[in-house]
Order: C-alpha cells, then structure tokens, then sequence
C-alpha cells in the first residue's frame, strides 16, 4: 500500500492521500497505518476517533484548539461530501506564526489531512449533508476548549463562505479575536 505525503506551505501540516484499490464493486482504502505514517514523518498516538455531519453547505466548525495539557494534533478525512480544512499557526516563536494554510478535503479525492498541536483547525463545508471523520491523539478536556472568530481580518482567511451564509454554533459566533488570544503554546 503507498501513500502520499505532501507538505503544506507550513510543513508541520500535511496532505495525506493513501492509495485506492477500486473495481467495479467500489474501492479499498487504508485510511490510517501507525507504522507507514510514522515512516513519512507523522508520529502521532492516536487514542479517539470523531465524526461529524453537517448538513447545510457553508457551515463553519472553527477555529478550535485545545490548549495544555490536552493539545491535540488531528488526522482529518472526509467520508461524504466535501470541506476546506484549515490549520493557523499559534505556536509561539514559530517563524509562520499567525499564518494559515488550507486544502479541499473530499469523499472523492480521498485526501487527509495532519493538523500538528498549537494550530488552531476549523473547516467549511462546501456541500450539504458532510461527514467527516477524524483521529485526535489526546482526549476531550472542556476546560482546555477554546476557539478563535473563525472570520477574524487579522487572520484573512479565504474560507469560500460569506460572512452572512455560514452556519455556526454559539460558540463559534461569540469567539474571540485572534488579537485577544493568548497562545497557550510553545514551539
């Protein structure tokens, strides 16, 4: 089984696409290897596994983190439909601080994507009725959540969604500005 690996303009954040084996049946997919990963650079202890479905295009789910001493990194895939993902540099002192790269996640492109600890993540969804499905390597802690205004300027994020179409939580509407957050983390 092969697997590509390609470094985003942050290199800490990668594109995954693992080979497809397709016949007139479907294909076969294997979405996650710990040993293969670790031989392209991805070491990461996965201990939980989450799934989402949004059912409207142009929901937002973001920018989250967790913060010390339950960071998470992610492993990121689409199952049905279609989201950009995208990862923003928080990490004090990195040299792309503040910086975000973003990539279309598909059901049909099969891509992946590794979002290290100290980015904030968040995504939009580009088609109705998404599912995504997604390894973290640390647990839910409630007190370490946090969240960052998905739309904030200083960021400038292109998420393909207006300001007044996306669909967001309350928490993700009343999140703060990027310039009031205080990064819990450290290169």
């Amino acid at each position: 089984m092969s697997l590509e690996v390609v470094e985003l303009e942050i290199p800490e954040v990668k594109l995954i696409t693992p080979a497809r084996f397709g016949d007139d049946r479907g294909f076969f997919s294997e979405t996650f290897n710990q040993q293969r990963f670790a031989d392209a650079g991805i070491k990461a202890d996965f201990v939980q596994d989450n799934h989402s479905l949004s059912a409207v295009k142009g929901t937002v789910r973001g920018l989250h983190y967790q913060s010390p001493p339950f960071a998470q990194a992610k492993l990121v895939r689409v199952l049905r439909g279609a989201i950009l993902d995208v990862a923003v540099d928080v990490r004090k002192g990195s040299a792309t601080f503040g910086k975000w790269v973003s990539a279309e996640l598909s059901a049909a492109n099969g891509t992946q994507i590794f979002v290290p600890r100290g980015f904030l993540h968040g995504f939009a969804t580009l088609e109705p009725d998404t599912e995504i499905a997604y390894k973290v390597d640390n647990y839910y802690s409630r007190e370490c959540d946090g969240a960052v205004a998905w739309n904030d300027p200083d960021l400038a994020i292109d998420w393909r969604v207006e300001d007044k179409d996306a669909v967001l939580s309350e928490k993700d509407a009343a999140a703060p500005a990027f310039a009031d957050f205080a990064s819990p983390f450290e290169m």
